[in-house]
């Protein structure tokens, strides 16, 4: 049956986060959650060991840490490891970003003490073979060289460097390139691994606590500990420019252009997070979105665009995204600067955003049913000083965003007279155009 009209969303099912539970156990922290009745159990050790603690000049040491966690201990060597991780059923899950660096376990529940004693020895006594730790770095650089390789990331350096500066670490990639990561040492990784992952941290816990001992877990994940959490820092002054700038990243002969249009933006924790999502959804966060809807179904010049404000910590950027036919990149440049504009001058209508509710509520509700995922959901407590109940009211802040809460964010933090407009494609033959939109003063960076 053909459908001519498109289906109103649904209601919303009810979601309840589960109740949290914090304590301070033999010199850390331990951030709980209940999940009666589940058999499997996570446990993570959360660490203030993120990009943002790596020295100037090694960008992406914290991941060829993590890399280094997994080729043993000073107790077993990488087989026997390995062995013992999969005697239990389970793998270590080890991430860095910006703020946080997560070890991890998903385990049957009755298995779980055993599992932190692994991860707490991988964690706190690595083996950190020179031998090894050369390897892996060497693999990083690799894949770090083929990525590299693809149109994408010079464009998302060029953004990032503009935003931030580049002398700032918010302005060089999160995981480093292939310079800053070859230059990493065996003696970087010992002293940040001495530095940072030795500190006590902090054990989040998901699953069926009625069969869990906290306490006995928090004793294993603390044992050997010290050292006194360091300060965060306040966020980055960051001031968004009066004039907008391109910065054209030549790519000799490619047959489309990448996109990266952006400008600074608030940190995580900022009381406006909610409406400032809703007005990026209805913008260009979903497939119904007014950016793909224009420069997709319109007009058809690429696959797909996306706009979304990325938070951290200390800092924030609000980023369009997108890959479009070389021929079209000005008009495509034009178009997204105007839909931007239109936003943050008109705001969003009823229509778009209980579209945008329904989907980012739903999407949440989608999210959070696992062990797995609800632990992520605790970190985000801890990293960003959220309160418990930020989980279990986030829904309803979704649900409840009005029209002019949601307009009012939009022309609060939508900036399109600030954007740094960064194309990396055929510079030959695009750089005429772009000089000739007007859209702002070009930079050639080569």
């Amino acid at each position: 049956m053909l459908v001519t009209e498109r289906p109103e969303p649904g209601t919303p099912r009810p979601y309840t986060f589960p109740p949290v539970v914090r304590r301070s156990v033999a010199g850390g922290d331990v951030v709980a959650a209940h999940l009666p009745g589940h058999n499997l159990a996570v446990a993570v050790l959360l660490l203030d060991a993120g990009a943002g603690r790596e020295p100037a000049g090694r960008e992406g040491l914290a991941g060829v840490v993590a890399k280094a966690l997994e080729e043993g201990t000073t107790r077993r060597d990488a087989t026997a490891y390995a062995l013992a991780l999969e005697g239990l059923g389970t793998e270590l899950s080890i991430s860095a970003d910006w703020d946080a660096f997560q070890v991890g376990v998903q385990v049957p529940v009755d298995r779980l003490p055993a599992a932190v004693e692994l991860l707490t020895e991988a964690v706190r006594t690595p083996r950190l073979d020179p031998a090894d730790i050369t390897r892996v770095r060497d693999d990083e650089v690799t894949a770090l060289r083929m990525y590299w390789a693809n149109p994408g990331p010079r464009a998302d350096a060029a953004l990032r460097a503009e935003l931030f500066g580049a002398d700032q670490r918010p302005g060089r990639p999160m995981d480093g390139d292939p310079e800053s990561v070859a230059a990493v040492t065996v003696d970087d990784v010992i002293a940040f691994h001495a530095e940072w992952l030795t500190r006590a941290g902090t054990l989040l816990v998901a699953g069926d606590l009625d069969r869990i001992d906290l306490d006995a877990l928090a004793a294993t994940a603390f044992a050997g500990a010290s050292g006194a959490a360091e300060p965060a820092g306040d966020p980055l002054d960051l001031v968004v420019p009066g004039e907008r700038r391109i910065i054209l990243v030549d790519r000799p002969g490619s047959v489309q252009s990448t996109l990266r249009l952006g400008h600074v933006a608030p940190p995580r924790a900022h009381p406006d997070y909610v409406p400032m999502t809703l007005a990026a959804t209805v913008l260009g966060g979903a497939f119904t979105s007014r950016l793909n809807h224009l420069i997709r179904e319109v007009r058809g010049y690429t696959y797909g665009i996306r706009a979304e404000f990325g938070h951290s910590r200390r800092f924030g950027r609000f980023v369009v995204s997108s890959g479009v036919q070389t021929a079209v990149t000005s008009p495509a440049l034009r178009d997204a600067v105007g839909e931007i504009t239109r936003t943050r001058d008109s705001g969003v209508t009823e229509a778009e955003l209980a579209v945008a509710r329904a989907w980012r509520a739903g999407q949440l509700s989608v999210e959070l049913q696992t062990p797995r995922a609800i632990a992520n959901a605790l970190a985000t407590l801890v990293v960003y000083d959220l309160p418990d109940d930020y989980h279990a009211t986030l829904r309803e802040a979704l649900l409840s965003a009005t029209e002019p809460e949601v307009s009012a964010a939009a022309g609060t933090y939508l900036h399109p007279e600030g954007l740094t407009l960064v194309v990396e494609g055929d510079a030959a033959a695009i750089r005429d155009d772009l000089v000739a939109s007007g859209l702002g003063e070009l930079v050639d960076v080569g």
